[in-house]
């Protein structure tokens, strides 16, 4: 056996992992990551993306990724007004990681859905439908539901 270390995390705020966690953690934040991975959008934009978020939640998310440095926000100075949200640097880091886990989910529901109907055809069909951005939230274009 290789070396064993017992590790304790008394405090979530100072665990890399937790710290990881806390970013992306919740319901939306990793849908409105998604929305905005491909290019610079408007706030109207994210919202239809993101279905079923309200403007109050979608406006919260947005200020707690723009806190942790993950979300860019851009003031155009226009009439009318004009805000575009965007990944940061950071922001894209985080997101490819959650494109891997992503990846493992799809994995992990083909296995379990493997082993629940034996080795037989169709295992994993329906979780391979994303293409690999992560799935977007129920309801919303091209989630299939």
């Amino acid at each position: 056996m290789g070396n064993s270390e017992v590790v304790t995390v008394t405090d979530p705020h100072t665990c890399g992992m937790g710290v990881a966690v806390g970013v992306f953690e919740g319901k939306w934040k990793s849908f409105v990551m998604w929305a905005l991975s491909e290019r610079p959008r408007r706030f109207g934009e994210t919202r239809r993306l993101v279905t079923g978020i309200s403007e109050k939640v979608l406006t919260q998310q947005l200020r707690e990724l723009q806190a942790d440095g993950i979300v860019h926000r851009e003031d155009y100075d226009e009439v009318p007004p004009r805000v575009e949200y965007s990944l940061t640097e950071r922001g894209r880091n985080l997101y490819e990681l959650l494109e891997l886990l992503s990846a493992w989910g799809r994995d992990h529901l083909a296995a379990r859905a493997g082993s629940e109907a034996g080795a037989g055809a169709g295992a994993g069909s329906e979780a391979a439908s994303d293409d690999g951005r992560g799935a977007p939230p129920p309801g919303s274009p091209g989630s299939g539901s």
